[in-house]
């Protein structure tokens, strides 16, 4: 079974009913605040906590003296530039409360389907999380359109925990879990504490049980589960409006679990694995036996680089007898590769005039 104690890494998804007062448009400060407990909680176990936010339009409208329904993608851009700047810095008040760094990160759909963009994503928020920051994800609303939207946060904050190989995520939600029927429209609704693997049937009970200020729904929240546990991460749906909402699941509140198919780190690598290499590089005997301890790839054991390949593209590696070790994304293109083989990576910003991006391929990005 899984349980919050146990993760290592974990993102958690806030919709916008709970931050936002419907009635008002205010900021639910107190019930931020308790979240902001849950988060030092979790931080000091040795957890590391992204939290992927809505909010920003639903704060943005009621400055602009918006309607709170049926906005034009305008007046949603429009409310999320205003909503967004209030968004961070309530953020950035209720963490920094406790002596911690609020970081924002806006992406769109385009910085996932993109594996530059991907790779960029990855490594900030692994910069950010090894800095000690807590970074808060939110769609770029205010220039994302119909054709690089996520359109909700609940499959974005999935595509999150599998960019940044979190283990767990959790969905704070108006609803407590997933139920075989909408439970406010059948009194017999049954909910789930575990699913193991989504089926046909499964997905046939999915309704849709969004409020008035959120546009995620059951459909919505198991297209996330099934995004999140193909990439070995467990999923949990639980109501969040209460007051440490984190800590009330540790504790037993009701929520439906999915479990993970698999290891984040395992699918990650299978996922290069199966990879067409776009090239290859070769390496020296000492860079072949660091690869084989789990190291990442230095330019100083790079002999040879062959073929064209860009930024973020898979590229074989192989050892001096031409033997395929395996491959990896590297972080260099084929033309830089070349230029800064053999060279330790204090020589590199003289070479291509620009700061070293550290090595060839990291050991995260690799399949051996």
């Amino acid at each position: 079974m899984a349980t919050v104690i146990k993760a290592r890494r974990l993102v958690i998804k806030i919709g916008s009913a709970l931050l936002v007062d419907r009635a008002t448009g205010a900021l639910r400060e107190a019930w931020l605040a308790s979240l902001a407990e849950d988060v030092v909680r979790l931080r000091n176990r040795g957890t590391d906590v992204i939290l992927v936010s809505s909010g920003s339009i639903a704060l943005g409208r009621g400055v602009l003296g918006l309607p709170m329904t049926d906005l034009t993608l305008e007046q949603s851009q429009a409310a999320a530039a205003v909503g967004q700047i209030r968004l961070a810095a309530a953020y950035d008040r209720a963490l920094g409360a406790h002596g911690i760094t609020a970081a924002q990160v806006l992406v769109t759909l385009e910085d996932s389907a993109d594996r530059r963009r991907y790779l960029n994503t990855r490594a900030t928020l692994e910069q950010l999380l090894r800095l000690g920051a807590v970074p808060i994800v939110n769609e770029n609303d205010t220039v994302a359109t119909d054709e690089i939207r996520y359109g909700d946060n609940d499959r974005m904050a999935a595509q999150v925990a599998v960019t940044a190989g979190a283990d767990q995520l959790i969905l704070l939600s108006d609803v407590d879990g997933f139920y075989t029927a909408n439970p406010a429209q059948d009194p017999g609704a049954r909910r789930f504490d575990v699913i193991e693997t989504i089926t046909p049937e499964i997905e046939a009970m999915a309704g849709d049980a969004g409020s008035g200020l959120s546009k995620g729904g059951m459909k919505t929240k198991l297209m996330a589960a099934k995004t999140a546990t193909a990439g070995g991460c467990d999923m949990a749906i639980t109501q969040g409006n209460v007051l440490h909402p984190v800590q009330a699941l540790e504790e037993g509140a009701a929520a439906t679990w999915f479990l993970a198919q698999g290891d984040p780190q395992q699918k990650r690598k299978a996922w290069i694995a199966a990879m067409k290499p776009k090239g290859r590089v070769n390496v020296d005997a000492g860079a072949a036996r660091a690869l084989a301890r789990g190291s990442s790839l230095l330019p100083a054991g790079v002999t040879g680089v062959e073929g064209r390949f860009g930024r973020g593209d898979p590229v074989e590696v192989a050892d001096e007898t031409g033997r395929v070790l395996g491959q990896g994304l590297t972080r260099y293109d084929a033309a830089d590769a070349l230029r800064i083989r053999g060279l330790r990576l204090d020589q590199i910003e003289p070479v291509l005039g620009y700061p070293q991006r550290g090595p060839l391929m990291h050991r995260d990005d690799m399949a051996f």
